[in-house]
């Protein structure tokens, strides 16, 4: 087997600073002319949630352990489907509305592995990595319940 076909590229961080686009997708594919297909998810901050406006969301973490929770997932992503590599990049500390938070790149040979392992990687991340959510509203702080719409998410993955 050669070199190039051995090659993934994997990068996990959980940052307080942004991120950029375009920085990140060249450092993802970095000259691989393997790679025809490269798909990206970004989460961003909303200014309303359940009904109250946000003025500022501030993630917490517990380092070591989300950084590993987060590269289980990718390698679940990548004995499921052929790629070249994956990117995820979370931020924590305090963000306004419109700030990024998440970005999940995969890349692969063809786009229909890339799409379903970045969307598997956002599903399992939103359940199983160790972050928590605080929103501060007009009514004060309140810590961010998990959705049953992600645990649905996730579990459309399971058996498959």
């Amino acid at each position: 087997m050669s070199e190039a076909a051995d090659k993934f590229f994997s990068d996990i961080r959980v940052q307080t600073e942004d991120f950029d686009l375009s920085r990140e997708v060249a450092r993802l594919r970095a000259g691989d002319a393997r790679i025809g297909a490269v798909v990206t998810f970004i989460g961003t901050v909303r200014d309303l949630n359940d009904g109250a406006r946000v003025a500022e969301l501030e993630l917490e973490h517990y380092p070591g352990m989300t950084e590993k929770s987060l590269q289980d997932i990718v390698d679940q992503a990548r004995a499921r489907w052929p790629l070249y590599g994956a990117l995820v990049i979370h931020r924590v500390g305090p963000l306004a509305p419109l700030d990024q938070i998440v970005l999940v790149a995969c890349s692969s040979a063809h786009r229909g592995e890339a799409f379903a392992a970045c969307e598997f990687i956002m599903d399992y991340l939103k359940t199983d990595a160790p972050f928590w959510k605080k929103e501060q509203t007009p009514d004060g702080a309140r810590w961010v319940d998990a959705r049953v719409t992600d645990d649905k998410a996730k579990a459309r993955w399971e058996g498959r």
